[in-house]
């Protein structure tokens, strides 16, 4: 049986969602109702631009538990992430700033540039799977940080972190918590007022949404420093003219993920299953198994083959998969996520990432395992002959 290219890279991206995209075209000036405006205008143009806006922004909020005046749209996640760290930094001295030792770049090298800024930074470490080490933990919080952000899922290994309880003891200390959730939404129930947060990111393409929409939803009460001055809008925290067709877009694809978030996470869960049950029979090792994680990601590895070589050739089988995240695979280093789990440089390096997403079937995922078997045996054999 033959079988098209597969693609298996859900944490990276996501197709557009048709539903999302049929609600974005009147914006993109397309049809019979094509629309456009700049929302802060004060005639009907303007006024049905902000009318999308705000059912979009409702749309998004109640995605996640939230109040719609909380939402902050954004470019996407990495801007968010960077609107909170650098925008709560801007209303305080320097002081301490806390970030779990697994975040996405886009937390860390904000992290970074404050620190040069002359805030202190601390790392808050993880076990060997990837969940926050308990006594790092705690002895960061006897320092009393003023920030602390640590994610909700890892992109890589998709563990998710007890984030309530560690926003509640952020809180005792007079800390501002946030979570990049980006991974989250869709895959888990999140919910804005449970998890106790200040601030939390979101972005769009990875749930059915266009590329280039994000959101920080931030309690009021929490005074930021924008990114971008100018207009006004978002509340002063984030001017320039809004990119109504995405927003819309991303507000249907919130309201359709979390629609869709239960059942998925029961229908991926059991795919994931059926994956790593396959991936034991080929040898491979399975990072963060022991912990909670997303239904649909597996980081695993098969002795020392090399990840780069074995994503080249699935991909060259038909099987779109990654060496880790997509933001760093420019980077040749290892994974920095499995080097804070304490896991040997080696090993590391031979990491790949499985994520599925609302196309994917069981069909798919037994090609796969298939084309993975075939795919090692050969590069085994070759190494075997090399020595």
């Amino acid at each position: 049986m033959s079988f098209a290219p597969v693609y298996l890279d859900w944490n990276a991206t996501t197709p557009l969602d048709e539903v999302v995209r049929e609600a974005m075209l009147p914006w993109l000036g397309v049809g019979e109702q094509a629309r456009f405006g700049n929302a802060s205008s004060r005639h009907e143009y303007g006024r049905q631009a902000r009318a999308a806006i705000d059912e979009a922004r409702v749309r998004v909020a109640s995605a996640v538990g939230a109040h719609a005046t909380e939402v902050v749209f954004t470019s996407g996640g990495s801007e968010a992430n960077n609107l909170f760290l650098k925008g709560a930094a801007g209303v305080f001295k320097p002081a301490l700033l806390a970030i779990s030792a697994i975040e996405h770049p886009c937390v860390r090298e904000p992290a970074r540039q404050l620190q040069r800024g002359g805030w202190a930074l601390r790392e808050i470490g993880v076990d060997a799977q990837g969940l926050v080490d308990e006594a790092s933990w705690q002895a960061v919080l006897a320092d009393r940080p003023r920030l602390v952000s640590v994610m909700m899922a890892n992109n890589e290994t998709g563990v998710v972190q007890d984030l309530a309880r560690i926003a509640a003891q952020a809180r005792t200390v007079g800390a501002w918590v946030h979570t990049d959730a980006v991974q989250a939404v869709g895959k888990l129930e999140v919910d804005f007022r449970t998890l106790g947060v200040h601030a939390l990111s979101l972005s769009a393409h990875k749930i059915g949404g266009p590329l280039g929409a994000g959101a920080l939803i931030v309690d009021k009460r929490v005074e930021l420093m924008p990114l971008i001055a100018g207009g006004g809008q978002e509340r002063g925290l984030r001017s320039g003219t809004e990119n109504v067709a995405a927003i819309v877009g991303f507000g249907v694809a919130c309201e359709r993920a979390r629609a869709a978030q239960a059942q998925e996470a029961q229908r991926l869960g059991a795919l994931r299953e059926e994956l790593e049950r396959g991936l034991l029979q080929c040898g491979a090792s399975i990072f963060s198994a022991q912990a909670p994680r997303l239904p649909n990601t597996v980081f695993f590895a098969i002795g020392q083959i090399d990840g780069e070589t074995l994503v080249a050739k699935l991909d060259r089988a038909g099987f779109a998969c990654a060496s880790g995240s997509a933001c760093s695979s420019a980077n040749p280093e290892p994974s920095h996520t499995l080097l804070a789990m304490g896991v040997e440089r080696g090993l590391a390096r031979a990491a790949v990432r499985i994520s599925l997403g609302r196309d994917t079937t069981a069909e798919q995922v037994r090609a796969f395992l298939a084309a993975l078997a075939g795919v090692t045996d050969n590069l085994r054999n070759l190494a075997s002959v090399a020595a």
